[in-house]
């Protein structure tokens, strides 16, 4: 008997063990996308407030904007212009279109990522959409800024950036926060006070 109670714990440690692994996995893919610059993800590309024009007026490079939207929501999600030839070291700003097509409210929350990858940490936003969730209301249409410089210490050889945001539907994990910080400890009351 006692064999079988040590297999049944070392089994319940390697349930646990993969539980854990699998709330690690996000932080990791993180951190290893931080380290390595490996999906255009780079803390360049971080709130940059305190930003310096320094435009250099002999080179251009071109951005363009690409935009997807997730799991085939029925938003219409497109930059306002595909791209645009700018000087590093100087701020610019281009629009997004947005528009909620459901009749129902939703939040959307714009996730980014740049190629080619070492121009990831080259790029500086002053404000973006991406920063925070979005909230729509039944058929909104919002037009939404990204203002960015790209610094004058670019690889030389990167002569195109792209600039991608995929939309996500986080409603529910909106909704979700919104309840959990709403909500007040009740005192446990029997079902037939409840009703009275």
């Amino acid at each position: 008997m006692s064999a079988a109670r040590t297999n049944v714990w070392k089994l319940l440690a390697v349930v646990a063990a993969m539980f854990c692994f699998g709330f690690a996995l996000v932080p990791m893919y993180n951190a290893l996308c931080q380290l390595t610059n490996l999906n255009g993800k780079d803390t360049g590309m971080l709130v940059s407030a305190n930003i310096k024009e320094k435009a250099d007026l002999n080179r251009w490079v071109k951005v363009e904007f690409v935009t997807t939207v997730n799991g085939g929501r029925t938003w219409q999600f497109e930059p306002e212009q595909p791209s645009i030839e700018v000087h590093p070291g100087k701020l610019y700003t281009v629009n997004f279109r947005a528009k909620n097509q459901m009749d129902q409210s939703v939040v959307g929350q714009a996730v980014p990522s740049v190629a080619p990858w070492n121009a990831a940490k080259h790029l500086h936003k002053t404000e973006c959409f991406c920063f925070n969730q979005q909230p729509f209301a039944a058929l909104e249409e919002k037009h939404m800024p990204v203002r960015f410089m790209l610094d004058p210490e670019l690889p030389a050889d990167v002569e195109t950036i792209t600039l991608s945001y995929t939309l996500f539907d986080v409603t529910a994990l909106a909704r979700g926060s919104a309840n959990t910080s709403s909500k007040q400890p009740q005192a446990d009351v029997p079902p037939e006070e409840k009703n009275g």
